[in-house]
């Protein structure tokens, strides 16, 4: 890999000294006579005294619990791995331990409302719920459901859900009636909280032909619980007077219904099942991956106060739907107290600026977005830095897919030279991430910053060898509290050792293409089923989206190996601006811009221009059902698709069976 010594963001040693992290580096020091100076330091006593880190870190972030337990680990093997086997807690006790009238939710949609909620008032609206949700005879470990946009009423329906021991499960609105199916109905939920509308790019879509389908086809659900957001509750409740839904209740009626109880948390066992989250799907049904309190709890409060120093007089947003996982991530930081901004709607309406604005007006200070977002506001020429004061955004964070140096380079030239840009890696699998920001380290332009605490983070090679500064699969080999559960509807286990410890048996591989870098950085290349491999040489997608993204033409791309004569060939669609057209200049403009930089096995032989790419409803690109496609493959699953139109503008095409 090049030399990529120079750091585009350095902190200074005032701001090291002022951080959470370091203030737990000297912690841990105090506490063990170490002398652990500096985080490389820090890391590795965490990953070589695990059972030490993970306790110092429950006793530093005031986790609160019944008990603690003695131990710490017991049966370290993976899977099965049991971590804090005597505790007992509940998750929403610990993201409500704040009742004063510091403002914890602010709700902005697309058509501009704007509601808040105070940390008191916001204990008394899950109170109300959780008593509603009571009255309906939900108990520990039922189900309960979520078909929302990222509201304040989500938010109260997750923590009355999870204060009963009762498991929380969400998708958001625009999933169609097949991917709610193949999510909820493994699931069987017996109560599930809907929208009858939301906002998307200056449109109501109403969501209420789809609520009369799931309710005919997922029988578990005793109470449809409708939440106005597009309406009003008035207009709601004459839409549903008008044309009756079986077993449907105004949110307020629910609640009004119920009998007053004081708000009590139950405490279960630190595995206890507290999401049911679901993989993408894009190649069969989804899996219904199971998190359990404490290490969600755990991890989430060690990625927030000590990777990214979030504290209570900090605004967090992150633009995310409520069927990432970057949604429950978002939530989480209730437990330091801070102000979480929740968005419902597109990014760019009614213009690139409008997140903007809003980080402005609200005060946010930790803005959270994809890497797609990143590239597609540089795309469109916005540079916030010129139009807007930004004076407390002190950190941006990335995930979703690799961003690419140009993207570090644009937030630091375009949007805010003095802030720590933390692009984030991990997934649905683990609710969190495996390497993440620092703010005591440097950034470096196409790396995230570091390996996250406690996690015994590697790359290996072909042959099961750690290695440093090459690529290979990225592997957790220990085990960490925040592994899963396990899947649903697994009762032996099989899908869950099939999906992470088939390839080295006791050892997480989590499926990325990866490299650690000399100062402990981490470069991500993309997903090891999507790694293109001509010639025999493997080849991370993120190498060429890469390069692809610094022609002016190209809007977005997607980059595939098709087999061709005992090989396989490169192929890159291109989406280019509207009036540009993909002739043989443009195509060796691409090309020459992918050589100039990689090598030339990483030219593409075939560039082709497309109307549309497919993605997920999280807004990920989607190389193997498009490899798919243009093998003559079926796609299992269009359901787990926001575009599965797009799939065909991939079909038979003429120019994939030239030579």
């Amino acid at each position: 890999m090049k030399d990529n010594s120079q750091p585009l963001w350095q902190p200074s040693a005032e701001a090291i000294a002022a951080t959470q992290m370091d203030e737990f580096r000297r912690r841990v020091n105090q506490q063990y006579q170490l002398d652990l100076n500096d985080y490389a330091a820090l890391y590795q006593w965490s990953v070589d005294n695990r059972e030490a880190f993970w306790r110092e870190l429950w006793d530093y972030t005031g986790v609160i619990a019944a008990d603690k337990g003695d131990e710490t680990l017991s049966n370290d093997s993976m899977p099965g791995t049991q971590w804090f086997p005597q505790a007992r807690l509940n998750f929403a006790e610990n993201l409500l331990r704040y009742r004063d009238d510091k403002a914890a939710l602010v709700e902005r949609l697309e058509n501009g409302s704007r509601r808040e909620l105070s940390y008191k008032e916001l204990y008394d609206r899950v109170e109300r719920l959780s008593a509603a949700l009571v009255a309906q005879g939900v108990v520990e470990g039922d189900r309960v459901a979520g078909f929302m946009p990222n509201v304040i009423d989500t938010v109260v329906a997750m923590l009355a859900t999870t204060s009963l021991g009762a498991i929380w499960t969400s998708c958001s609105p625009d999933f169609g009636i097949n991917g709610v199916f193949d999510r909820f109905g493994q699931v069987q939920p017996k109560v599930l909280f809907a929208c009858e509308g939301y906002f998307y790019n200056g449109k109501v879509i109403d969501s209420l032909p789809r609520l009369r389908e799931i309710m005919q086809r997922i029988e578990s659900i005793e109470t449809l619980v409708v939440v106005p957001v597009a309406r009003s509750e008035e207009e709601t409740a004459q839409v549903l007077a008008a044309e009756p839904l079986g077993k449907a209740v105004l949110l307020q009626a629910f609640e009004a219904a119920a009998p007053a109880q004081e708000l009590s948390f139950v405490q279960t066992e630190f595995n206890h099942p507290l999401y049911i989250m679901y993989s993408s799907g894009t190649t069969g049904v989804p899996k219904c991956i199971v998190h359990g309190v404490g290490g969600t709890l755990l991890q989430h409060l060690k990625e927030h106060r000590l990777h990214g120093d979030l504290r209570r007089e900090d605004t967090l947003f992150y633009f995310t739907t409520c069927g990432w996982m970057m949604w429950n991530w978002l939530v989480s930081g209730l437990a330091c107290g801070a102000t979480l901004v929740l968005f419902d709607g597109s990014p760019f309406y009614p213009s690139s600026q409008s997140l903007w604005d809003m980080t402005d007006e609200e005060g946010i200070s930790l803005f959270g977005t994809s890497a797609k977002y990143i590239a597609a506001l540089e795309k469109s020429g916005c540079k916030p830095r010129e139009t807007h004061k930004l004076e407390k955004l002190r950190a941006v964070l990335s995930t979703g897919s690799p961003l690419a140096h140009e993207g570090f380079r644009y937030v630091y030239r375009d949007i805010k030279a003095d802030l720590c840009l933390s692009s984030i890696s991990g997934g649905t699998d683990i609710v969190s991430c495996f390497a993440l920001g620092n703010p005591t380290l440097p950034v470096y332009a196409g790396e995230l910053q570091c390996r996250g605490l406690g996690m015994a983070v590697e790359v290996w090679n072909d042959t099961g060898s750690a290695v440093v500064e090459e690529k290979g699969e990225l592997v957790c080999s220990k085990s960490f509290p925040c592994m899963p559960i396990g899947f649903w509807n697994d009762p032996d286990g099989a899908k869950y050792r099939g999906a992470y410890f088939e390839n080295w048996p006791g050892v997480w591989a989590h499926g990325d293409y990866a490299e650690i870098t000399a100062h402990g950085g981490v470069v991500i290349y993309g997903r090891s089923d999507a790694v293109l491999n001509p010639g025999g040489v493997r080849i991370g997608t993120a190498e060429i989206y890469r390069q692809v993204e610094k022609v002016e033409e190209v809007l977005d791309s997607i980059c595939i190996g098709q087999p061709w004569h005992d090989d396989v060939r490169v192929v890159l669609f291109v989406v280019l601006r509207e009036g540009v057209v993909l002739d043989e200049d443009l195509t060796q403009k691409i090309r020459s811009t992918i050589r100039a930089n990689t090598t030339p096995r990483h030219v593409p032989a075939k560039v082709i221009q497309v109307a549309d790419i497919p993605k997920t409803i999280s807004g990920k690109i989607v190389e193997l059902a498009v490899r798919n496609v243009v093998e003559g493959k079926p796609v299992k699953n269009k359901e787990a698709l926001a575009n599965p139109e797009a799939l065909s503008l991939f079909e038979k095409l003429p120019e994939l069976a030239e030579e």
